[in-house]
């Protein structure tokens, strides 16, 4: 063959290997081409002087380069976790220093219903605390005897208390009247009301029960106060540390404090372990210790105390 063949031939192998690099498959090529390809080289004198010829392709038929493939999609993140932000709560008031109750002129019976009334109507519609506010299904202003003797106050409603408007009526309440029944007395003797009167919030599908803030106890405890003015009992008891506090203005640790009387406004305040402990630590010597404790408040109520009762929760032998 001559070498002008060899040369279109070239031609044609570079053309069609670059096509394919782009990734084209088919060509359409002319029939007169494709004749003269198949019946070989025509006899020629000489070689061309001029540019190296090049097969002429219909391109217009030409197949469309594939397009890029697609970069792939970066791995979506993790969303982050909602963060709960509780309202802001009012700011501490500076603590006044009240009076002792014996200071107090006295009130007779019809003036202390009234106020006590109004009290418990001024209580349920309190919203100083927006974020307690819009969780709570009610207000659990107390419970009992406004002439007791006897008053014992908690740190804030439970679920249960949430949802009655009474405190201390789920199992920590249930073993607190059995208490109260064990000296003697009966739920409806003594006054039972709550540091805190609304249900501290929680976050968004949290359960169980949660502290009271500083803030939250400094906004809600005048109500208390005016309970315990009203009532005037002669002892206070704090069950647990938070109802402690609450009364004492100090942090304090209960497993040190119970047992030891404080003085509240002049009043004996008695510190003792929550019933919800108890439920926890059921061992009898922890129970025993409220015992004991509840007979110090017997005695100081000069109620009567029997062999029996001062023989609770002892080890046999």
């Amino acid at each position: 063959m001559s070498e002008p063949y060899h040369q279109l031939l070239d031609a044609v192998i570079r053309d069609l290997e670059e096509r394919k690099a782009r990734g084209c498959r088919h060509v359409a090529v002319a029939p007169g081409t494709l004749a003269a390809l198949r019946g070989g080289p025509p006899p020629q004198p000489a070689a061309p002087s001029g540019p190296r010829p090049r097969l002429r392709y219909d391109e217009a038929t030409e197949p469309p380069a594939a397009p890029a493939p697609a970069r792939p999609a970066p791995p979506a993140l993790p969303l982050p976790k909602p963060v709960f932000k509780r309202p802001a709560a009012p700011p501490i008031p500076p603590p006044v220093e009240l009076p002792p109750l014996a200071t107090l002129p006295p009130i007779d019976p019809a003036t202390k219903a009234a106020a006590f009334a109004a009290l418990r109507e001024q209580t349920l519609v309190c919203a100083k605390c927006p974020n307690l506010v819009v969780r709570r299904t009610q207000v659990v202003f107390g419970v009992g005897n406004p002439d007791a003797e006897l008053m014992f106050i908690g740190e804030a409603p439970g679920a249960d208390e949430d949802a009655q408007g009474e405190p201390f009526v789920g199992a920590a309440g249930q073993l607190l009247t059995k208490i109260i029944t064990a000296t003697g007395l009966t739920r409806d003797q003594v006054y039972i009301a709550n540091i805190l009167k609304c249900r501290p919030d929680l976050p968004p599908g949290a359960s169980g029960n949660r502290k009271p803030t500083p803030e939250e106890m400094a906004t809600c405890i005048p109500w208390l106060h005016r309970q315990i003015e009203l009532i005037r009992p002669r002892v206070l008891v704090a069950l647990g540390g938070t109802a402690a506090e609450g009364l004492l203005r100090r942090p304090v640790f209960i497993t040190k404090l119970r047992g030891q009387w404080q003085t509240w406004r002049g009043l004996p305040l008695m510190p003792t372990y929550h019933p919800a402990y108890l439920l926890r630590n059921q061992a009898i010597t922890e129970k025993r210790k409220v015992w004991e404790d509840m007979l110090a408040v017997m005695e100081k109520l000069g109620l009567p105390i029997t062999d029996k009762q001062r023989g609770f929760f002892l080890k046999a032998g």
